[in-house]
């Protein structure tokens, strides 16, 4: 086997790091690393294959993943890897076209899911992501999610399809309250777009998809919100909300989706991050010491719950796997990676 063979020196080699990958991701997944998931975006041109890439995943221990698009190649490969659960997306430019004609929907389940599943373990569609109430596509996010659900309903193999929750990706723009978190609400422009798709996922018993980022949280308001609040790190409550008390702006702004949605009428639906994250580069505060720091606390902490919803742990897709080297315009979007593109980590590691 290659594996025991000295001859074969690469192959040897990538053994030897996918060994040593192990045991950086083991040190960090004892405390919950099981509702930690990590994103995988493609825009670059030095990333790895797709077989690389779900090797790496393997090997690293990380059981969960986002995609933003249907790419035969990853969901082809994730066949061999049925550990791994996917999120998987429809990109926002091919809204309009699932949301006027329910044959594009069967046509895009039939195409990108039905050669794939069970096989590839898809748990959740995510039909958009950061569509907000302006723009041209928010018009189609609501149709497209629901012709896509009929479309799975209708499958074949609907006893396996059925497992699979259709949702869409929002952000925080959508909050016209957050703080303090209890106060959390949907903007009124916000609220006749976002409402009767949280209706919808209640009806089928599917999760909010969020994308929460303490990051641009603390750049876009330095003065008010101290560092040590966005990386976990903080010694002590920062924010005292009646009965609840906050250590970090995670928890906050997680929370503060509960409210909105709790306010909108539904008590019991969960919010799944679907992305978050901190860049180690390209603008403030962005430095391999602070991802490091937000990162290892984050799988720490997230088994725990938050304060109005403590003791269930968070599904939490960390953004991203790799650094992207076309993303833009920001200089940080192309640090965002838990991974150099040769499949290096960035960050220190601790065998601790």
């Amino acid at each position: 086997m290659a594996f025991f063979s000295a001859r074969n020196n690469k192959s040897f080699s990538m053994a030897v790091m996918f060994l040593l990958l192990g045991i950086f991701m083991s040190s960090l997944e004892f405390t919950g690393a099981k509702s930690v998931g990590v994103c995988y975006g493609r825009i670059g041109d030095n990333l790895p294959s797709e077989q690389e890439v779900l090797e790496l995943y393997k090997a690293s221990g990380i059981e969960k993943m986002r995609i933003y698009d249907p790419n035969q190649a990853t969901l082809r490969a994730l066949g061999m890897f049925p550990d791994i659960e996917l999120i998987l997306g429809v990109p926002n430019g091919d809204l309009e076209a699932l949301a006027t004609d329910a044959s594009s929907a069967t046509d895009w389940v039939q195409r990108n899911i039905l050669p794939y599943a069970p096989a590839a373990n898809i748990r959740y569609i995510s039909v958009g992501n950061e569509v907000r109430p302006m723009d041209p596509a928010a018009q189609f996010v609501l149709p497209a999610m629901q012709n896509i659900c009929n479309a799975l309903e209708s499958a074949n193999n609907a006893m396996e399809v059925l497992q699979i929750k259709v949702s869409t990706s929002v952000d925080a723009t959508l909050l016209g309250s957050s703080y303090p978190p209890s106060a959390g609400a949907f903007s009124d422009s916000a609220s006749s777009y976002i409402i009767p798709i949280v209706q919808f996922l209640a009806d089928k018993g599917a999760p909010l998809l969020a994308n929460i980022y303490p990051y641009f949280s603390y750049i876009g308001d330095p003065t008010s919100i101290d560092l040590n609040y966005a990386l976990f790190t903080s010694p002590g409550v920062v924010v005292q909300d009646g009965a609840f008390g906050y250590q970090n702006l995670f928890d906050a702004i997680l929370d503060a989706f509960y409210s909105a949605i709790e306010k909108a009428g539904f008590s019991n639906m969960e919010v799944v991050v679907s992305e978050t994250g901190w860049p180690s580069d390209g603008g403030t505060a962005a430095t391999i010491e602070n991802a490091s720091t937000y990162y290892q606390n984050l799988i720490n902490h997230i088994q725990n719950g938050t304060p109005k919803r403590p003791g269930q742990p968070t599904q939490t897709y960390r953004f991203a796997m790799f650094d992207e080297n076309q993303k833009g315009p920001a200089e940080t979007e192309r640090h965002f990676g838990l991974f150099s593109p040769d499949k290096q980590p960035k960050y220190p590691i601790s065998f601790l």
